[in-house]
């Protein structure tokens, strides 16, 4: 499976770890950059692009990942296809897979250890989707308002 990941300065040693670790995983590992410390580069541009290149490489995964994590997942969010979801342990990264078909894992660096980083990766990455209809149904809701914009009918009560 390839796993494209991005960063700014705050996640760049995590990111780093994370492209060695996973590459000794087996995984196919695409670097988008930072490829050099910078500390004041700005996620955004390597968030886009992260997502951007996760949807347009249908069965791929990313990882974004900066100081909280929040930015990062708000910036990979932007893409259109792109369901990121924001991790603080592995079962939070598991459900993002297996409830919201999450594509694109976003990490706080400086909120965990490169071990506990590394445990959410693995446990986003080998967990998959559970195809239950109920989830599948609410993906394709927000992929439905991706689409046409048109907010959805609020049910009546």
């Amino acid at each position: 499976m390839r796993v494209y990941l991005g960063s700014d300065h705050a996640g760049y040693e995590l990111k780093s770890h994370l492209v060695n670790h996973l590459a000794k995983q087996g995984y196919d590992v695409v670097d988008v950059g930072p490829h050099v410390y910078d500390p004041e580069d700005d996620y955004p541009a390597f968030c886009l692009n992260t997502g951007a290149q996760v949807v347009a490489d249908p069965g791929s995964l990313g990882i974004v990942i900066g100081g909280s994590g929040n930015g990062e997942q708000i910036a990979a969010n932007k893409i259109a296809g792109v369901r990121s979801a924001l991790a603080w342990k592995a079962e939070i990264a598991q459900l993002a897979r297996q409830h919201n078909d999450s594509n694109v894992l976003s990490i706080g660096a400086r909120q965990h250890t490169l071990d506990e980083a590394a445990e959410m990766a693995e446990a986003f990455l080998t967990t998959p989707f559970s195809g239950n209809e109920r989830h599948a149904r609410r993906i394709d809701q927000l992929a439905e308002y991706e689409r046409t914009r048109e907010l959805p009918a609020l049910p009546q009560s």
